[in-house]
C-alpha cells in the first residue's frame, strides 16, 4: 500500500510540471570537443583526378565513334554456328519462344522523322514470320535464320526470345550482320 502511494505521488509531481519542461531533451554530451579531430582543407588543383588505387589514373572505355554495339553478346566476336547453337537451346531451355526480326537499314538506333524526347527510328524492327510457338529444337531456329540470310543479305537478323508467361522480351542477340557492316 505504502509503494503505490508514493508512485502516485510521483506521477503526480511529473503531471504538474509545465509543458516546456516536459519536452525539453538534456543535451548529448558523449563527444570530445570539435578541436581534437583533424581538419581537412579541399583542394581546388583539378589535375588531382581521381584514381583507381593503382597506377592507372583513368580507365578507357569503348569508342563510340566507329564502333557501334546492339545488345546482348554484341561486345563478343561474332558467334559461330556451334555458339549459336548453344545460344538458341538456352533460350529454348529457359521455356522462351523464339523469333526472328531483321533491319534492312544500319542495325541500330537514330533519329531522322522527329525530335521529341523518346522518339527514336530504328527501335523496333521486322518480325520475320511469326514467333516459333511450340519449338523445341535448336535446329528450327537456326533453319529459319538460313532462310532469312536467302531473303534479305544486306539485312541486320537478330534472335529474340519472349517469355510467354511474364509477357516479356528476355534475350535478343545479333546473328547476322551483312557485308556492309565489315566494310565500313
Amino acid at each position: 500500500m505504502a509503494s503505490s502511494i508514493v508512485s502516485s505521488a510521483a506521477v503526480a509531481s511529473v503531471n504538474r510540471a509545465s509543458p516546456a519542461q516536459a519536452s525539453m531533451v538534456a543535451p548529448f554530451t558523449g563527444l570530445k570537443s570539435g578541436a581534437a579531430f583533424p581538419i581537412t582543407r579541399k583542394n581546388n588543383d583539378i589535375t588531382t583526378l581521381a584514381s583507381n588505387g593503382g597506377r592507372v589514373q583513368c580507365m578507357k572505355v569503348w569508342p563510340p565513334l566507329g564502333l557501334k554495339k546492339f545488345e546482348t553478346l554484341s561486345y563478343l566476336p561474332d558467334l559461330d554456328q556451334a555458339q549459336l547453337a548453344k545460344e538458341v537451346e538456352y533460350l529454348l531451355r529457359k521455356g522462351w519462344v523464339p523469333c526472328l526480326e531483321f533491319d534492312v537499314h544500319d542495325g541500330f538506333v537514330y533519329r531522322e522523322n522527329h525530335r521529341s524526347p523518346g522518339y527514336y527510328d530504328g527501335r523496333y524492327w521486322t518480325m520475320w514470320k511469326l514467333p516459333m510457338f511450340g519449338c523445341t529444337d535448336a535446329a528450327q531456329v537456326i533453319q529459319e535464320i538460313e532462310e532469312a540470310k536467302k531473303h534479305y543479305p544486306d539485312a541486320f537478323i537478330r534472335v529474340i526470345g519472349f517469355d510467354n508467361v511474364r509477357q516479356v522480351q528476355c534475350i535478343s542477340f545479333i546473328v547476322y550482320k551483312p557485308p556492309k557492316f565489315y566494310s565500313s
